[in-house]
């Protein structure tokens, strides 16, 4: 079973890594041990990126407020990392 990455990685390096896992998947080729990890990976991946979309969408929600007297203050996520 692959090991976790603990390092998180660029919301474009893990939807290549997730296409990639995906066309091995439905290749139909690998075996059952080798395809359920890959699947984990995919999953921990997508989450990932799930997570990446959500903090941009919450920045850019954060630049379009309406209140101009709204202070403006840096973005901290709540969970950086999966």
């Amino acid at each position: 079973m692959p090991k976790k990455n603990d390092t998180p990685v660029s919301f474009e390096t893990a939807l290549n890594e997730l296409e990639q896992i995906v066309s091995r998947l439905e290749s139909g080729s690998l075996p059952l041990e080798e395809a359920l990890g890959a699947f984990e990976q995919g999953i921990q991946l997508a989450r990932q990126g799930q997570l990446k979309l959500q903090q941009a969408e919450q920045r850019v929600q954060i630049l379009l407020n309406d209140d101009p007297e709204s202070p403006l203050s840096p973005f901290t996520p709540d969970n950086e990392s999966l």
